[in-house]
């Protein structure tokens, strides 16, 4: 039965308004995001015919970028099928509006996080040699299987609620262009809203709810495992399975987050996407935030307790050595400060703050700015203030007096993002999308530079791995294929469920009749 546009209520229409051609915004967004894949691809041409001595991979270093892509991305695509199937199973309402947008960050960083593995081997076609040639107590032919399912997994999960959203896009777009008639009516699978048909899809939505939960953990835990089952320091753990779920969950949870902002923000989706949802999300972040922490604690406490002689090396270089900047970065601007900016702006002696002249915004500010002046001077070499003091003191002097400013900034801020609650969730996730990328790098480049055996009868440099442009160029591409992939979704289909929501306002208003 065809349905006539009145049908759809102004914010139904607003959605759906989305799927059409956007402004020059748009336009200049997909231009940009189309020439940083194609420059990708014109990276891996190069590395396709010249090998992978254009990377700066080699046999002692032979994981990077691209394996810290694999891991963000599959860890990030977690989130759509946990938080969605969990939240589905447990009947929370209010998390109809944000499914769908959970569900396709899945497919589309498990698109992305997929090749990454075929880029790191160098050779496409060796890829073949898993199938024919692989071992069953191999974790990567494990990993590659996992992921196949969870790929295939995940697109049902996303596809089987959609279908009678498509059915009403098909009678929608009955008259408009033949692609999208012919693709809707393919894909809604003859939906008429019957009540068997409605019946079915309860059905399959609750066994996938079932399934995709333990196949999302495994695969996580079957990407750790890869690394855990060697033999080298900072890898050799018994908690890196759950570690690296809690991980995964946190960043996607956050990535959920951003995705929220961006398309509230593009297609004015704030009926649908309101305050409360941010709010709600939010806890959930703060709440994998403390897990993940609690893990990375253990993970590092432990072997610094000990400090065995193998494990000395890697634990020197990532707590004081040349990657101490990017862990503690992690750690402090990637984990502590988001949970610190989702967290305290809710403290009730917040609006008190703003009448403390010396909290302002401005002096803190002006604190921050001296101390990273005095900081510049302390690490620069070479530095004439340096010059006339010891260095030691002033960089300790400098690294004190920034943090200082730093937590002062943090607090004259605290007014402003207590009334700005949607910005502050959206940079606080942005910054753990951030840290999640550079704690992938920290968990795998330190450990391959750190072997247990001495590195022998290597040209110099090669016990050292510095990404090259190649690699860069391939990881920006990635970013942009995934961006470009997620925003197409979004003009092919309604980001938010219509069907699901309209049955929450049917609910609503059935309750409230009831009331009365």
């Amino acid at each position: 039965m065809m349905r006539r546009r009145d049908l759809f209520s102004p914010r139904e229409l607003r959605v759906l308004a989305s799927l059409h051609g956007g402004g020059p915004g748009f336009y200049a967004l997909m231009g940009v995001l189309v020439g940083v894949a194609l420059w990708g691809l014109i990276a891996y041409g190069v590395q396709l015919r010249y090998g992978l001595g254009v990377t700066g991979l080699r046999d002692n270093v032979m994981w990077g970028v691209y394996i810290t892509n694999f891991v963000f991305f599959i860890g990030v695509s977690h989130v759509g099928a946990l938080m969605s199937a969990i939240l589905r199973l447990t009947g929370a309402e209010w998390r109809r509006p944000i499914t769908r947008m959970a569900e396709a960050i899945t497919f589309a960083s498990l698109l992305m996080g997929g090749l990454m593995p075929l880029v790191d081997m160098g050779r496409p076609d060796r890829l073949l040699n898993l199938v024919l040639h692989g071992r069953l107590q191999s974790p990567i032919l494990w990993d590659i299987l996992s992921i196949t399912t969870y790929l295939t997994g995940s697109t049902l999960f996303l596809y089987v609620p959609m279908i009678p959203d498509i059915a009403l896009l098909r009678d929608r777009f009955a008259a408009g262009p033949a692609w999208r008639r012919r693709l809707y009516t393919a894909l809604a699978l003859g939906w008429r809203g019957t009540e068997v048909q409605r019946r079915h899809l309860e059905a399959a939505m609750g066994i996938l709810a079932v399934l995709i939960i333990p196949i999302a953990v495994s695969v996580h835990t079957v990407v750790s495992w890869i690394m855990a089952m060697t033999l080298r320091a900072g890898w050799n753990s018994t908690i890196f399975g759950p570690y690296f779920v809690s991980g995964a969950l946190f960043s996607g949870a956050a990535a959920v987050v951003t995705a929220m902002a961006a398309f509230r923000w593009a297609y004015r989706l704030e009926e649908y996407i309101t305050e409360d949802h941010f709010r709600r999300m939010g806890y959930l972040v703060i709440a994998l935030g403390l897990i993940y922490a609690y893990f990375t604690f253990n993970e590092y406490w432990v072997p610094a307790f000990k400090m065995a002689s193998h494990e000395r090396g890697y634990l020197a270089a990532v707590l004081s050595g040349p990657f101490a900047r990017l862990f503690w970065f992690t750690q402090v601007g990637g984990l502590l400060l988001p949970v610190l900016l989702l967290t305290l702006p809710r403290a009730s002696l917040v609006p008190r703050l703003a009448r403390v002249p010396l909290l302002q915004p401005r002096p803190a500010l002006a604190a921050a700015a001296a101390s990273g002046v005095l900081a510049i001077a302390a690490y620069a070499p070479p530095s004439p203030v340096a010059a006339t003091l010891d260095a030691g003191v002033l960089r300790a002097v400098a690294a004190g007096t920034l943090a200082v400013a730093s937590l002062w900034v943090l607090v004259a801020l605290l007014p402003l993002c207590r009334a700005r609650p949607i910005a502050t969730a959206t940079v606080a996730s942005v910054l753990v999308n951030v840290g999640a990328w550079w704690k992938r790098y920290v968990i795998i480049v330190p450990t391959l530079q750190s072997p247990f055996l001495p590195i022998q009868r290597a040209p110099q440099g090669w016990g050292v791995y510095t990404p090259t442009w190649v690699e860069w160029s391939i990881t920006f591409g990635a970013v942009a294929g995934f961006l470009l992939i997620y925003i197409v979704f979004s003009k092919l289909f309604p980001i938010v469920s219509l069907w699901e929501t309209r049955e929450t306002e049917q609910g609503g208003e059935v309750a409230h009749a009831l009331a009365r």
